[in-house]
């Protein structure tokens, strides 16, 4: 069976880009989309793929809102949201003073990047996020979803309103501009730090697969799950021998990661991922984009539950 599928190109999926590893008995046809959340957006709202990489809060939505595609525990981006925060240079704003500000949000208020700040906001510096005002600078990928009354729509980018005093702190921009600075005095560092200390990785995409799909082939789901788990495999050995001939930073921060831990960087499979999934869905309960926890196991397909890579 051909399945058309979208990816990121990165190292742990290079595998499957270049065909070198496959699905048994069923084919990756790979759609690449410029802008991978425009993907995210036409599963959710038109189940456009077979096979979908998704923002993992982005599933839970639209898990709770009925949409028609279970997730396998492939989790192919982690990363520290601490840089993802940021201030107009000079402003003097501090991360422990932002309750009764407003803060902007690249995209949607549901975004995984955003749950994840806010979470380190609240459980590093004691912020309330229901004492913030939340501007998403976009609308939500599951148009069902009705956000809290302390979020509302910002008609401008995050870095005009923060010129501007529209806004006091944004998420989801880098401060590469001289107008800008990171939220979070050295931010990667903080990142690391909370690794080391509380053991904080987070955890942002996943995969998800059409139920209709799922339905029709009982194997589906290990089949598609044992593809990517032999790719990212194969990235995980050339991390860990320095292959890797110009590595990227995200490379970098993997192999950063693998030197902390002295474990596998992506590790694939719910066991090894409980309590980063259990965290995120608090923090999105918290926020008012879930009104009550799933289950870690009711999210993903029940023949991948002891899977692990």
């Amino acid at each position: 069976m051909q399945l058309r599928t979208v990816t990121r190109t990165q190292g742990n999926n290079e595998a499957l880009k270049d065909g070198s590893v496959r699905p048994d008995g069923h084919e990756f046809v790979f759609t690449e989309v410029p802008v991978l959340v425009t993907a995210f957006r036409q599963m959710v709202r038109d189940l456009e793929f077979d096979v979908c990489e998704m923002a993992v809060t982005t599933y839970l939505c639209a898990r709770a809102h009925g949409k028609a595609f279970t997730a396998l525990p492939v989790f192919l981006v982690r990363g520290f949201h601490h840089g993802a925060l940021v201030r107009a240079t000079g402003s003097g704003v501090t991360p422990d003073g932002l309750e009764g500000r407003r803060v902007g949000v690249n995209r949607g208020y549901t975004v995984t990047t955003g749950v994840w700040a806010r979470g380190i906001l609240q459980d590093e510096y004691g912020v309330d996020p229901d004492r913030v005002t939340w501007l998403p600078t976009g609308d939500e990928h599951v148009a069902e979803y009705r956000p809290p009354a302390n979020v509302t729509p910002l008609d401008a980018g995050l870095d005009t309103a923060l010129a501007d005093g529209r806004i006091d702190a944004a998420v989801g921009i880098e401060a590469t501009h001289p107008a800008l600075e990171p939220l979070i005095p050295d931010p990667e560092e903080a990142g690391f730090a909370a690794l080391r200390e509380r053991g904080l990785y987070p955890i942002n995409h996943l995969v998800v697969v059409k139920d209709e799909l799922l339905r029709a082939d009982p194997g589906l789901a290990v089949a598609v799950f044992d593809a990517f788990a032999a790719a990212k495999r194969r990235y995980v050995d050339r991390l860990a021998t320095g292959a890797i001939v110009a590595p990227t930073a995200t490379d970098l921060m993997y192999r950063q990661v693998m030197q902390i831990t002295g474990a596998d960087p992506l590790p694939y499979g719910i066991a090894p991922n409980r309590a980063m999934l259990e965290q995120l869905i608090g923090h999105a309960v918290r926020q008012h984009i879930l009104d009550r926890p799933p289950a870690v196991e009711d999210l993903f397909h029940p023949t991948t539950h002891e899977l692990s890579a």
